[in-house]
């Protein structure tokens, strides 16, 4: 399999010498273009980065742990062979870099590749195994690394900055793990460490500057980020970047290290065997900020992969899930019921000024709802100017753990046995465990897809415009059967099964069907409008409520979000943060006004799509819709939504989080929030950093438009203050002179 780096980004060579610096010396060749510096060592092949900011990775290396040679690091090689090469591409100009580690008695050789931009703080960088001078058996592993930074070949990772943190990024948005941010510990203290998935951070909490190294090729490998800090403050002796990460869920740990966050695999990675096998592509970036590190992130996969747009206003819905139960069996929201909410959306004008509102009736693929029903709920929202939505689960199955040998996959004449995935001990892998559970089902097998369109063709019949697509992980987990014997990996199955899903879509549905990913990994992202930026929420202000459930909270989703902002815009035209609940989840206590409003904020601060999952046949419910869900101010902004950038993100794991957003537009607005139950949350935001030109503004409550005071001529700070357990949305109203 060969897809080299440059081959990947859609580079060709240029016959003219491009801006970048290449010095040779006996020792090493140093390569740079203004923001890093790279040296290479002649004698060890080791890499060392240097980088405008501050950062240095020192002393990295590249490996592959090959199946039959063993782990084999390009410091164990003898020779070293460097060649440089100008390219250019949709990213820019560059100089390509590849470094051959050989030696003649390996059987397996490795290539790096590094691509250097002209005026860019990234770069980017792969390694390959080939097949090496000494004969043997081809290339093949599951653990591959194109940039491994270790103390035992004398490795290191400096972060500059007084406050040091790393961030760790669950695998998908499963279990209500939030992301870890980590800071160094105290002298003494026993180290940080853990595996971050698909992309991480190194950064100073005070100033944002550092180090963002995330994957940018999402079509083979499950790609992990090890870490362990140093002993001295801003350093790592252990940064490992590799493809291969299959990780079980481990219930004695607690759930974002190493409990629930990791890839939720039953065996081992895949392998991967051939002549030449390809590292995943990673990007590489450290600046005076990350935040723009990150949105260059999102961008750059947007470059290699894609995305879906969306013509139009923004969709606008409504989702039974918050009224019905998991599988609907209590049939609270019957077609009735539902013809009742519709009613009462149906009278919410500026609801309804921008985009239809959709019906999005929620699992109901247990059979609940027939297509006939839901047909005729299509008709009835029909005639309200209002459409329907559709979910489905594409590759799992809810069914009963002993019914395997008995039960065929819906809409097939295929025993669920021969559709699903197998662990390491040969049996089905429950990816949701129980007498009653979630059995994963293989992407690649023809009854699979034969379900889908199935699933689809209902979705055509009853007219859905708009189709919620869940617990999608199931398709990237690990198996040791698979029904396409070319395929060797979870995520390829999984990829694989996407596109396939998408082109089903689009020849079944037509191409205008708003598709949202729930439950499922952040890669690859190009085949929906949106996902999910944490696991189902609930409303409730924290987790640790009295009453509620120990998850699901406003809280614990923007805390998330704070470091997940930048997918929308780039990854996808939208985020969803859920939906709005006006009065109470499901069987959850009531909630106050006040928690609606900071939840609807949040929604506004992620760029979200506008969702509500209230009982609108509850009176209290309809009257606080008709003040929230038709207010003007929120219908507007969430038409064409747009996503808040943070001056303060999450820290740290406590539910006391204050955190701090800015939107730069014609109108630049405020958003700051205080989950904290005993402090007051105190904010200066400083003009240049809001990107407000010196001048006079009026600042306003975005709900009630209440005057909260003036900005004069050369005033150089906002201060706000929010209490305990708010929230403020702040316009910025330019004044005249």
């Amino acid at each position: 399999m060969r897809r080299s780096l440059i081959f990947i980004i859609g580079c060709f060579l240029l016959q003219s010498a491009t801006a970048q610096d290449v010095q040779e010396t006996k020792d090493s060749t140093v390569l740079s273009n203004g923001q890093v510096r790279l040296v290479v060592d002649h004698t060890s092949g080791k890499l060392s980065y240097y980088f405008k900011n501050g950062v240095q990775l020192l002393n990295t290396t590249a490996y592959v742990e090959d199946v039959h040679a063993g782990y084999l690091g390009t410091a164990d090689f003898s020779e070293h062979h460097i060649a440089t090469a100008p390219v250019q591409g949709t990213l820019g100009k560059g100089l390509s870099v590849q470094v051959e580690h050989t030696d003649t008695r390996r059987t397996v050789s490795l290539i790096q590749h590094i691509i250097l931009y002209e005026n860019q703080p990234f770069l980017l960088i792969s390694v390959e195994a080939v097949t090496g001078k000494a004969p043997g058996a081809l290339p093949e592993t599951r653990n591959i690394s194109p940039l491994a930074v270790s103390s035992k070949v004398q490795g290191r990772v400096i972060i500059p900055g007084t406050e040091p943190r790393i961030l760790d990024v669950p695998f998908d948005n499963d279990n209500w793990v939030k992301v870890l941010t980590q800071a160094w510990p105290a002298a003494g203290a026993k180290a940080a460490s853990g595996v971050s998935y698909e992309f991480s951070a190194l950064y100073d909490n005070n100033t944002f500057a550092g180090l963002v190294a995330g994957s940018i090729t999402h079509d083979t490998w499950k790609t992990g980020i090890a870490y362990h800090t140093a002993l001295a403050k801003g350093e790592l002796d252990t940064f490992n970047i590799y493809g291969g990460a299959a990780t079980a869920d481990n219930k004695a740990l607690p759930p974002a290290y190493g409990g629930l966050d990791g890839t939720h695999d039953h065996a081992p990675h895949g392998t991967l065997q051939g002549g030449r096998i390809q590292s995943p592509v990673i990007y590489l970036a450290a600046s005076a900020d990350t935040r723009q590190d990150f949105v260059n992130y999102g961008n750059v996969n947007v470059k290699q992969s894609g995305r879906l747009e969306w013509k139009g206003y923004a969709p606008f819905y409504w989702n039974s899930f918050g009224v019905e139960g998991v599988l609907g069996y209590e049939k609270v929201m019957m077609p009735p019921g539902v013809a009742k909410v519709s009613d009462l959306i149906a009278t919410l004008d500026n609801f309804n000024k921008y985009a239809k509102p959709v019906l999005s009736i929620d699992s109901y693929d247990q059979n609940i709802y027939t297509t006939d029903l839901l047909a005729s709920l299509g008709k009835y929202a029909k005639k309200r100017n209002q459409e329907l939505g559709f979910y489905f689960i594409p590759f799992a199955v809810w069914t009963w753990k002993n019914n395997m040998d008995q039960t065929k996959l819906n809409g097939t004449s295929t025993l669920l046995r021969d559709v699903v995935l197998k662990g390491s001990d040969g049996q089905p892998i429950a990816y949701k465990d129980g007498d009653w559970g979630a059995f994963a089902i293989d992407p690649t097998h023809p009854a699979v897809k034969e379900y889908i369109i199935g699933q689809l063709k209902k979705a055509k019949a009853i007219n859905a415009s708009f189709i919620k697509i869940d617990f999608l992980t199931a398709g990237s987990l690990e198996s040791v059967t698979r029904y396409d014997k070319n395929v060797r990996t979870g995520m390829q199955a999984y990829n694989q099964g996407m596109k396939m899903l998408k082109s089903l879509m689009d020849s079944i549905m037509g191409p205008d069907i708003f598709i949202t990913m729930a439950i499922s990994p952040m890669f690859p992202h190009q085949y929906a409008h949106t996902r999910f930026v944490s696991t189902d929420v609930y409303s409730h202000l924290r987790d640790d409520q009295p009453g509620f459930p120990g998850w699901g909270s406003t809280e614990s989703s923007l805390a998330t979000g704070s470091h997940m902002w930048w997918m929308q815009g780039t990854l996808w035209p939208y985020t969803n943060l859920d939906v709005a609940i006006m009065k109470h989840f499901q069987k959850n206590p009531d909630l106050s006004e006040q928690e609606i409003k900071v939840r609807l904020y949040a929604m506004m601060v992620m760029g979200s799509i506008l969702g509500d999952g209230s009982d609108l046949r509850d009176k209290v419910a309809a009257e606080r819709a008709k003040r929230y869900l038709n207010n003007p101010e929120l219908c507007a902004f969430f038409s064409q939504p747009k996503v808040f950038t943070p001056l303060r993100m999450a820290d740290g794991e406590t539910m006391d989080q204050q955190l701090s957003f800015y939107l730069k537009g014609d109108t630049t607005m405020l958003a700051l929030f205080n989950f904290a139950t005993q402090k007051e949350f105190r904010e200066t935001i400083h003009m240049k950093d809001i990107g407000l030109a010196d001048g006079r503004y009026e600042l306003k409550d975005l709900l009630t438009g209440q005057s909260l005071g003036q900005v004069s001529r050369g005033q150089q700070s906002i201060s706000l203050a929010v209490p305990v357990k708010d929230a403020i949305l702040v316009k910025c109203i330019p004044l005249g002179d």
